[in-house]
């Protein structure tokens, strides 16, 4: 009984590291009176022995000592939308939401996509199959979503991209089939935001999105708190991404049906990224 009170005493530690630290900047503006809580549900889910082996598009590494979760959609295997909620039923406001109402093995991964406010609806630019549900926000304002130049993660088909919300006003057109907008931009035309510090005071779980040359779409998600610039070089750095957006931080959320990985909390839009043998 002694060796089992030691083993569930240093479980309880090791899920206490989980949480977020330090004193984020981040929603202040968006409904911070909501707690949250989104560390990540590792319980493994039953499965049959011969069921398929599906490999994940998600990896974890580690940037400056700080964790992260890399996950990869290409346009080749993948496709992706952005979704709310389902019609006449409100936000699902949590990725176990969503979980209950789609098939886990068409699911690529899943995440937060962007800031929202007290409605849990987005505050900026949002567009899901084709129908633009929110007009881009170029408004002043406080917070990380009004650090300007903020930005725009748009695409149709497999055509993904990131800008920043002026040259996306100046230069897209035609309406894509999906779009969110956050802010700030992590990087800009290959460097970093000009508000940025080194590695600033600001530290929170944050997660965020950028394309490289080659067409895909890098996530990434921050599995301890990390500084605005430390976020910011591992797209410039690592993931060379000549733009990268600021998705959100805190609420940073994502499910791996692959690795069982559900983080649970509230949230707003997501970008739903599906593999595309299973949906076509």
């Amino acid at each position: 009984m002694k060796r089992l009170a030691i083993v569930l005493s240093v479980l309880a530690l090791a899920a206490c590291d989980r949480q977020p630290e330090g004193q984020p900047i981040v929603r202040t503006q968006l409904g911070d009176a909501v707690p949250t809580e989104n560390a990540p549900d590792a319980s493994p889910t039953d499965a049959p022995e011969d069921a398929p082996q599906v490999v994940s598009a998600c990896s974890d590494v580690t940037f400056e000592n700080i964790p992260l979760t890399h996950c990869v959609a290409d346009p080749a295997q993948h496709r992706i939308v952005t979704r709310l909620g389902e019609a006449g039923s409100g936000p699902f406001r949590s990725l176990a939401a969503f979980a209950d109402t789609v098939d886990k093995n068409t699911i690529a991964f899943a995440m937060n996509a962007g800031m929202y406010g007290d409605d849990i609806k987005p505050i900026g630019y949002y567009v899901e199959d084709g129908e633009r549900l929110k007009e881009l926000n170029r408004a002043d304002g406080p917070g990380n979503f009004h650090m300007k130049p903020n930005g725009v993660f748009y695409g149709t088909g497999g055509s993904w991209s990131v800008l920043s919300a002026d040259r996306f006003f100046s230069s897209v057109r035609d309406r894509p089939n999906f779009g969110t907008q956050s802010g700030p931009m992590l990087v800009i035309d290959g460097k970093l935001h000009p508000d940025f510090q080194d590695d600033g005071p600001s530290r929170a779980v944050r997660n965020g999105v950028g394309v490289s040359a080659d067409g895909k779409a890098h996530f990434v998600i921050s599995n301890a708190s990390i500084s605005f610039g430390q976020f910011a070089r591992y797209f410039r750095d690592e993931l060379k991404t000549p733009n990268a957006l600021f998705l959100d931080g805190n609420v940073s959320s994502l499910w791996d049906p692959a690795t069982n990985r559900l983080d649970r909390g509230l949230i707003g839009p997501m970008i739903v990224v599906t593999r595309r043998e299973v949906a076509e």
